[in-house]
């Protein structure tokens, strides 16, 4: 095996647990089993998801073969990752519609002749009782609440169910069920990727060969640039978001989160991103310019170039044109009445006030004058400025 082979899988990665196995597989003729299961918990992939999706290509483009398993039966069940109480559960009517854009989405990133997609209800929903009696049966509860959540919410007195526990049983069956040489999955599913290296040993005699190997990556921060990217937090771009969004979304980010999503996102080498740095360190360079350039990239990833650059002179177009003071941070909102738009982004201390300035003629909305409370700002990018020193780039979503 060339060793770049492994240096490209490696980059990039947080952990490799079974890395001399890795090696072995690598060097093997035939085309391993790459595994990475979704939940469709939310319709939407983001670029939180790319992150896994890049890394399954790169094995892609090296010959093997990757399961995008959907998760529609576990997704019935809710991953208890990180969550301080019970999930609720989906049904499955919105599992199916969830899946089926995953199925449309995914192809963005990954080669479709390279890929399988497999729902684990093909071998889940067919366990007997006395099947799955003997599945969980080999695995203690004192072993489960080493799980870090789990113990959090143990000592706290909050409900854990037992279909929590469940659930990373169930995943680590799912590789057993496929057979799968490696599985990829974010910093937060170790304890769940790991199941499936016990029971795929369990299965083949302790045979420690038989385990897959684990891949973990490091998660995403949302537009918050606190926590993960989550389309429950609203802190996310949509894969499937039109260029112009996602493009306004990136400019969005601060200045400290945008080398985050270099580092994660861009196809950008090491050495250049330092002198990026270096650059924007000495007052050298703009980072706005340099987060420009971010947009572009990752807008013509999921489009094309001609797109981003559509994105970039609209982007233009509406906030350098305008008299803005420049460097304002864009603020990501929703779609709501006029007047507590005005209040939630900090504009006025009361829904009064602001109807009192909208009736005087002191909003302006991407130059223009806005004359009624009645106004409906539409989504996607504005410049608000409200009488001569109140100035705001927002962001409105749906």
């Amino acid at each position: 095996m060339e060793t770049n082979i492994l240096d490209v899988i490696k980059k990039g990665t947080d952990e490799i647990i079974g890395e001399d196995l890795l090696v072995k597989k690598l060097k093997s003729s035939k085309p391993l089993v790459i595994k990475a299961g979704f939940d469709p918990t939310a319709p939407d992939l983001h670029l939180g998801h790319t992150i896994l999706l890049n890394k399954l290509r790169q094995f892609q483009d090296f010959g093997h073969t990757v399961i995008f398993l959907i998760g529609d039966f576990t997704a019935t069940i809710g991953d208890p990752t990180g969550k301080t109480e019970l999930r609720p559960a989906l049904s499955m009517d919105e599992v199916i519609s969830n899946a089926e854009t995953y199925k449309k989405q995914v192809f963005k990133i990954l080669d479709e002749r390279k890929t399988v997609i497999k729902f684990n209800s093909e071998w889940l929903s067919k366990l007997s009782a006395s099947d799955l009696i003997k599945i969980i049966g080999s695995y203690s509860v004192a072993r489960m609440l080493e799980r870090d959540d789990f113990k959090k919410r143990f000592k706290s007195n909050k409900n854990i169910s037992l279909k929590e526990f469940i659930y990373p049983i169930l995943q680590g069956y799912d590789s057993v069920a496929l057979k799968a040489d490696v599985e990829l999955g974010g910093t937060d599913q170790k304890f769940n990727l790991l199941m499936g290296r016990y029971y795929q040993s369990l299965n083949n005699n302790n045979d420690e060969e038989a385990k897959q190997v684990v891949i973990t990556l490091p998660l995403l921060e949302g537009l918050d640039g606190v926590k993960k990217m989550s389309k429950s937090l609203n802190n996310y771009i949509a894969i499937d978001d039109i260029p112009s969004e996602i493009f306004g979304k990136v400019m969005s980010i601060s200045d400290n989160l945008m080398w985050r999503y270099f580092e994660l996102l861009s196809d950008i080498d090491n050495k250049r991103l330092s002198q990026l740095k270096k650059a924007v360190d000495n007052n050298e360079m703009n980072p706005r310019d340099i987060k420009i350039d971010l947009g572009m990239e990752i807008v013509s990833k999921f489009y094309d170039k001609n797109a981003a650059l559509k994105a970039k002179e609209d982007f233009l177009s509406i906030f350098q044109k305008n008299k803005s003071p420049e460097n304002l941070e864009m603020i990501n909102v929703s779609k709501m009445p006029l007047p507590n738009l005005l209040k939630q982004i900090g504009f006025v201390p009361s829904t009064s006030e602001a109807r009192r300035l909208i009736d005087q003629k002191a909003l302006k909305i991407n130059d223009q004058v806005i004359e009624s409370i009645d106004y409906e700002i539409s989504e996607g990018l504005h410049n608000l400025k409200l009488g001569k020193k109140k100035f705001a780039q927002i962001n409105v979503k749906k």
